[in-house]
């Protein structure tokens, strides 16, 4: 019986010694702004909302400091030791490996512009932002797929165009420190040596020619074929191969396989 009282009385002391204000925001729900009642789930929510929002506006301005700041901190060591090793990788490539069997400067701004190119963007996406090695590879792939509409480039030139690509793109985005980026290249470098430096087998050319003595094209005059055009063109001829033959103006279209001169440029 006392507890039932004791029950009774103390919401009603409570109420007594409350203030007005404080008993009427404990009883009064909390009102939205078309005059309704909210409820305290409601409100809560509201509020979520509302930091959500804050957080994502206090992203965008920190992002946009970002931007328009000036920074140097992904132009770090890491940045300039990789780009030392590229460079390195590309001068033993194509000065002391691509030239001295070809001799042809034609190519050259072009395999040292796509390397560092490569190797800058790849190198600021990888830092930047999450660039993963296939999307790497998939820009190589993208790159690699480029023409040139004026002139057309062998496949020898094309492979050493590619593996300049493949060069800038180990010594960017490789995840390994220095040394394995070194031994890597190094691997690459050492294999174009053997393939294309006259070690394992001599550099053959090929060059196509129109050719007018349309009787030595026969296939019993082909040593006579390959003699005469050793003393036309002066070159170490030793095979040769017909394409197109035009009869009405006593022509051939005549590949020459011939290896190099040490004696003279090509």
């Amino acid at each position: 019986m006392t507890r039932t009282l004791l029950n009774w009385l103390f919401p009603v002391l409570l109420l007594l010694f409350a203030s007005p204000q404080e008993a009427l925001a404990q009883q009064t729900p909390p009102v939205g702004e078309n005059g309704l009642f909210l409820s305290t789930d409601s409100t809560t929510e509201s509020d979520q909302e509302s930091k959500d929002e804050k957080k994502k506006k206090k992203k965008e301005k920190e992002e946009e400091a970002a931007f328009f700041s000036f920074g140097l901190d992904r132009f770090d060591i890491t940045f300039f030791t990789r780009m030392l090793v590229n460079i390195l990788s590309m001068i033993i490539l194509i000065r002391f490996i691509y030239y001295p069997v070809y001799k042809k400067r034609d190519y050259f701004f072009t395999f040292f512009m796509f390397n560092i190119t490569i190797f800058v963007i790849t190198f600021l996406l990888n830092t930047k932002t999450s660039f993963s090695t296939g999307a790497a590879f998939g820009l190589f792939a993208v790159f690699s797929l480029l023409r040139y509409r004026t002139e057309d480039i062998s496949a020898r030139d094309m492979t050493y165009l590619f593996t300049v690509i493949a060069l800038g793109l180990i010594s960017s985005v490789n995840k390994g420190n220095v040394l394995e980026i070194i031994i890597v290249n190094s691997t690459i470098l050492l294999a174009a040596f053997l393939l294309d430096g006259n070690i394992l087998m001599k550099t053959e050319f090929v060059k196509t020619i129109q050719y007018e003595n349309i009787e030595l094209i026969k296939p019993d005059n082909h040593t006579a074929l390959i003699e005469d055009l050793k003393k036309r063109t002066g070159l170490n001829i030793h095979k040769v191969s017909i394409g197109r033959v035009d009869f009405l103006r006593d022509t051939a279209v005549v590949k020459i396989y011939y290896y190099e001169n040490r004696n003279q440029e090509v």
